[in-house]
């Protein structure tokens, strides 16, 4: 069982923040099905839209998501981040002078402590990467097996919006929509930060990712590019990974000499040269490789899921 507890907090006197409320509910929305539409995370959705979400109410959710034997616990805030001497905190309504919301060590303590096998904290506020440091030497604290953090910034910095949302959200959003997925349709959370690190650049904030696992779990999976019963075929048209693919004209559905099952594995080779499975051997396209009856070979991405396939692991 999978569970996710996602919170915005906008609306703090001073302070309001726009976009964190339609973050919240654009994350849950998502987060909620897989894009077939099937379950993924059962969520649990906090904002301060009609009601404040005071301390204490929001520590007895965190601690509420990460008891239990569950699967996987993801924990979603966005909202103000506060940084003081002492450590991180996330910002609550009822913040004030020197007792501003919940420690950042704290809701990593629970983490730890839990019994949950895969634990996912993201944040998106200010000073965020602070979560997952020691408060007294600045160094990372003790992240247990199981616990993955990705926050919006630096612990230096600020955590931008633009346009009623997070700009780390708007991000986080398109990578679980598709944008981080790999060829089987799974989107993970090493994915996300990869996509996220590319797309804000070297001079915008920059989004920290720590974690301590053997194996990425899955935060979302959606209908892959290829089906997953043709992309099991690579092992049958390479039998090894150095192999090439002899073509000919009869691969090619517009020629005399067309045989309509060499055409069938012609329009799947086709399809692995779309999402950078295959080249053509000599050729500049497929087409005139097998017009011209040359070959097509793997390439580095092709031999990575030739070899998950040939592991069963696809």
């Amino acid at each position: 069982m999978r569970k996710a507890l996602v919170v915005g907090i906008g609306n703090i006197e001073s302070m309001k923040l726009e976009g964190a409320i339609n973050d919240a509910n654009a994350i849950s929305a998502v987060l909620e099905t897989d894009g077939d539409g099937s379950p993924n995370f059962d969520v649990k959705l906090i904002t301060d839209m009609k009601k404040e979400i005071v301390k204490s109410d929001l520590k007895g959710a965190i601690k509420e998501l990460f008891e239990g034997d569950y699967e996987t616990a993801l924990f979603y805030f966005s909202g103000h981040g506060f940084l003081n001497d002492v450590g991180g905190y996330v910002v609550t309504s009822d913040c004030k002078n020197n007792d501003e919301g919940i420690s950042m060590d704290e809701i990593l303590i629970l983490a730890n402590k839990s019994e949950i096998k895969n634990k996912i904290i993201i944040l998106d506020c200010c000073h965020s990467g602070k979560f997952g440091n020691s408060s007294l030497t600045g160094n990372n604290t003790s992240i247990n097996k199981g616990v993955t953090i990705l926050t919006a910034s630096k612990d230096s910095e600020s955590a931008m919006e633009i346009n009623g949302q997070g700009v780390f959200t708007a991000l986080l959003l398109q990578a679980l929509s598709g944008g981080a997925s790999d060829l089987r349709g799974s989107i993970t959370p090493g994915s996300v930060y990869a996509y996220i690190d590319q797309a804000l650049g070297p001079w915008s904030q920059r989004p920290v990712f720590k974690t301590n696992v053997s194996e990425f779990v899955s935060l979302r999976k959606i209908n892959p590019p290829i089906p997953l019963e043709t992309l099991r075929k690579i092992t049958e048209y390479f039998n090894s990974q150095e192999e090439e693919y002899k073509l000919n004209p009869s691969y090619e559905y517009t020629h005399e000499s067309a045989i309509d099952e060499n055409v069938t594995i012609f329009k799947n080779l086709q399809k692995f040269e779309r999402v950078g499975l295959v080249i053509p051997v000599g050729e500049e396209h497929m087409y005139y490789a097998a017009m011209n009856s040359k070959s097509c070979k793997l390439t580095a991405l092709g031999l990575h899921y030739w070899r998950l396939v040939k592991n069963k692991k696809i």
